[in-house]
């Protein structure tokens, strides 16, 4: 066999593997499609499924607050520190760690007088006006603070009332794991979704394929309660615990499924 005859072969031989290589792919590629993919010509249907459970909430949750006035911003600041450490002490005599009380803010804002000071010259059309004089000044500090033992959350409010916030409010109930609450939720979803999808089946007289879209929407909600305390300290005044009713959180979690009709 010459060197030329020999290339051909060669040749020959390279362009069939070249060709076996390539319909493999394709089939193989064919295969995969068949057995994975859905087929976009073909019909769909998207049922609704709901979840829905109630759940005790484990964890309340309020803001509490004191404003403090005075003459000066450092009389003023001192006031509110002395107000806010006591409110601090409260919390903590009732079981509350440091790190269920979080700062949100601190404020300083000048008060004003507009009505019994000299007048500015009148303007070129006849008007006056008074200037404002600053006469105070009003410093206020808020915490966000995490109640633990839900049993107690009646005792602190009123316990920290006592004790100097003048600001309360924002008092809401959830649960310590609401991912947890969610996927029971969703799990339930889930199953009223094939349970109607299978109704449909044998009403409908289709068989359902693959599914080829979901969606999902709701979850856990903090369940907030009205409260509000009046301003001001109670001093020596013994003022009762308010009866704070936690009730049950409602969890709703829909489910959109779309599936293809074989």
């Amino acid at each position: 066999m010459d060197y030329l005859q020999s290339q051909k072969i060669k040749g020959i031989i390279l362009a069939v593997g070249a060709f076996l290589t390539i319909f493999l792919a394709v089939k193989s590629w064919e295969v995969i499609q068949n057995v994975s993919a859905p087929k976009l010509d073909r019909p769909a249907i998207t049922i609704i499924g709901e979840g829905k459970i109630f759940v005790e909430p484990n964890i309340g949750q309020i803001n509490l607050g004191v404003i403090a006035e005075a003459t000066t911003v450092s009389a003023a600041q001192k006031k509110a520190s002395e107000d806010i450490n006591k409110v601090m002490a409260s919390l903590e005599a009732n079981g509350i760690d440091k790190k269920d009380i979080k700062a949100t803010s601190y404020n300083i804002s000048p008060k004003y007088d507009y009505g019994s000071y000299p007048f500015i010259p009148p303007s070129l059309d006849g008007a006056t006006s008074r200037v404002p004089k600053i006469v105070g000044y009003s410093v206020s500090q808020n915490l966000d603070v995490k109640i633990r033992d839900t049993s107690k959350v009646g005792k602190i409010l009123s316990d920290v009332g006592q004790a100097g916030a003048n600001q309360q409010g924002g008092l809401s109930f959830t649960t310590e794991d609401p991912s947890a609450v969610q996927a029971e939720a969703r799990a339930k979803a889930i199953e009223n979704a094939n349970k109607k999808g299978k109704e449909l089946e044998e009403k409908l007289g289709i068989k359902l394929g693959k599914i080829i879209g979901f969606y999902e929407s709701g979850g856990p909600y903090p369940i907030y309660r009205g409260y509000a305390l009046g301003l001001g300290k109670g001093g020596g005044e013994v003022v009762p615990s308010p009866e704070i009713p936690i009730g049950e959180n409602e969890v709703v979690v829909n489910v959109s499924v779309t599936y293809q009709i074989r």
